[in-house]
């Protein structure tokens, strides 16, 4: 019996080391395990993949004395690696990260400016209240260090521990030393220091404001900086007011060279300070030159890839709104390709029909008419009505599109046909007492209309011209028939209408007709809204025919025109924010950032909206709860 007792322990305890065994070959303990190995490049390895690990969302919290023991080293890679490890998880653990200040303040005063310069940059990001009463010395030599990369990396940092603690930063003269930074002999720094101080503006502090000379040194430093650094001054070039027209003319002029960038942004935001200060100048001339200057780079981002194009549409879209004829001569360049993504077509028809004009209006009606053949369903609806609009829009040119659309139907393509009787109806309206001859065609291709838009407007083109269409009768008959088949109310409603128009005209014809028009609808129609109209008809007809005739036969009010411009306040605030995301959106920043929100009155808990301008939201939105710890910047819900 004890030996079976002792037999049964001891394959327990063999079970127990396996079950142990396992459980340290687990991934972070195996990740421990190599971080406190005696061989470097092993070490390196494990650091390598801890980051891997974090970077795909797994939790290497567990690690993070050990991690920290591999400070020490003098390999800049590893290096990286730890300190962004370090921010990452400075928050959850700041007791430990006091452990490393010693490390940082070390790694500040190191030879090589590249350590020097990531020292002073992870103490800013850790934002651990803990850190700043050791960050303020290493931060203070930063600024004056006679490398140009740790200065322009020291300035940036300013703008962390102004966030964290705006006291600390004026006591120690962190923000006035980033003010001297701007006539730094390094444009990097410059631009750096710009950045900083728009940054410490923008939460709230008046630590800094645009005058001449520092505008004449900026604009100097904007030809030698990288991209961005380009982009961080011209937009706090946005903020400045010229004091006169000459000071307006310099700056434009001075602006120029940067249309000729590769980079998509700085163009825009290039385009965006010129249409501010052309304001201010009152030359023609030269407005002439500014707007002759703007429109190459403009064309030429219609060369880069779908996303980059959609954007610039999307703003060229807003600048054409404030400088209409700009790009008139190159309509050409808008015209769509076969390869093109489908949103990218959607924005180039809307920017032909903006720049079109009465003289290039033909060659445009036949691209359109190319488009409305392809294949996809809104795409094709998009391009005819493109088409209804310039008739709309250009009396000259409404006699050719009504020829376009009558092909379209007469291709006899379903959901082509059902747009394009819409449109015609609406051009019919515009231009009413003439076109009549394309009811014909309608009528002629009846059994192919059959969506409940298309339907209302033919039934409805029946009743107002039915004294030009010799088989009305018929058709209007056939439609009475299937009346009560018919499911959506505006189609029982037209059809009502019509017969009633019909029967006004020619009462002799239409009275039998009219009768059983009226009498199913009143009678049999489910619809209330059918009833009550044909009630009104039947005692309205009864009662008082020239009453119902002076009713039913008045004279409509034309169509307009589509006004597809943004409301003038509306349009300013965008045309102040081209290049940014508010301009992609038709939306202003005010109403989704959180910063701006506040500063403009918006308050968290309301949804953005442009109802002020009176145009729709350009973007959804849901109402915020309170706002958490480290949420978001936007209030959108993507």
């Amino acid at each position: 019996m004890n030996a079976a007792i002792q037999t049964r322990i001891a394959q327990l305890q063999i079970v127990k080391a396996k079950v142990l065994a396992a459980l340290r070959k687990g991934e972070n303990y195996e990740l421990k395990t190599e971080l406190n190995s005696e061989y470097k490049e092993r070490r390196k390895e494990a650091v390598r993949r801890v980051i891997a690990n974090m970077t795909v969302g797994k939790d290497v919290s567990g690690l993070f004395t050990d991690v920290l023991k591999n400070m020490h080293t003098d390999d800049l890679e590893s290096k990286k690696l730890i300190y962004l490890y370090l921010i990452n998880y400075a928050k959850t653990q700041p007791d430990l990260v006091i452990l490393a200040i010693n490390t940082f303040v070390k790694d500040a005063e190191d030879s090589n400016p590249l350590i020097r310069a990531l020292a002073i940059r992870t103490m800013g990001c850790l934002q651990v209240q803990e850190v700043l009463d050791y960050l303020c010395d290493p931060l203070r030599k930063c600024l004056n260090d006679s490398n140009p990369y740790v200065r322009k990396t020291a300035v940036l940092c300013v703008a962390k521990v102004y966030d964290l603690n705006r006291g600390i930063a004026d006591e120690n003269g962190f923000v006035e030393a980033v003010r001297n930074a701007l006539g730094d002999v390094n444009m990097m720094v410059v631009s750096n220091a710009m950045s900083a101080l728009a940054e410490m503006n923008s939460m709230g502090g008046d630590v800094w404001r645009l005058e001449p000379q520092i505008v004449s040194r900026l604009l100097t430093a904007v030809n030698e900086c990288v991209e961005w650094g380009q982009i961080a001054i011209l937009e706090a070039l946005i903020e400045y007011e010229p004091r006169d027209e000459k000071e307006a003319e310099n700056i434009c002029e001075r602006l120029l060279p940067r249309l000729q960038h590769a980079n998509g942004s700085v163009v825009l935001t290039t385009v965006r300070l010129l249409l501010k200060y052309e304001r201010y100048v009152k030359r023609a001339d030269l407005l002439a030159q500014f707007a002759k200057k703007m429109v190459p780079p403009l064309i030429t981002l219609l060369s880069s890839e779908p996303e980059i194009q959609f954007v610039a549409l999307r703003n060229i879209n807003i600048i054409l709104q404030r400088r209409p004829r700009l790009l008139s001569k190159e309509i050409r360049v808008f015209f769509c390709k076969y390869n093109d993504p489908i949103y990218v077509k959607y924005e180039k028809v809307e920017v032909l029909v903006r720049i079109c004009s009465e003289r290039n209006s033909e060659p445009l009606l036949n691209e359109l008419k190319e488009y409305a053949k392809e294949v996809d369903v809104d795409f094709v609806s998009c391009a005819v009505n493109a088409i209804g609009r310039l008739a709309i829009r250009f009396e000259a040119a409404a006699e050719r599109a009504i020829a376009v659309l009558e092909e379209l139907v007469q291709m006899k393509v379903d959901y082509c046909v059902q747009t394009c009787v819409v449109v015609l109806c609406d051009i019919l309206r515009r231009y009413p007492g003439r076109f009549e001859a394309v009811v014909t065609t309608l009528c002629e291709h009846a059994d192919y209309i059959n969506a409940p838009e298309a339907r209302a407007a033919y039934l409805w083109a029946l009743g107002e011209y039915s004294e030009h269409i010799p088989s009305v009768a018929s058709l209007l008959g056939a439609a009475v028939d299937s009346l009560l088949e018919e499911e959506d109310a505006c189609v029982q409603l037209a059809l009502v209408n019509a017969c009633v128009k019909y029967f006004l005209k020619q009462p002799q014809r239409a009275q039998a007709l009219v009768l059983r028009a009226l009498q199913t609808a009143s009678e049999k129609c489910a619809n209330p809204d059918v009833r009550d109209r044909a009630y009104i008809y039947w005692r309205l007809l009864s009662a008082d025919p020239s009453a119902a005739r002076t009713v039913v036969l008045a004279e409509k009010p034309p169509v307009r025109p589509e006004n597809s411009s943004l409301p003038e306040p509306l349009l300013e605030e965008l045309v102040n924010e081209l290049g940014c995301v508010s301009s992609v959106l038709q939306q202003p920043a005010r109403q989704f950032v959180y910063a701006r929100a506040e500063r403009a009155g918006v308050p968290r808990g309301d949804a953005a909206t442009t109802a002020d301008y009176g145009t729709q939201a350009a973007v959804d939105t849901t109402p915020g709860a309170d706002a958490a710890e480290g949420e978001p910047e936007l209030l959108i819900s993507f």
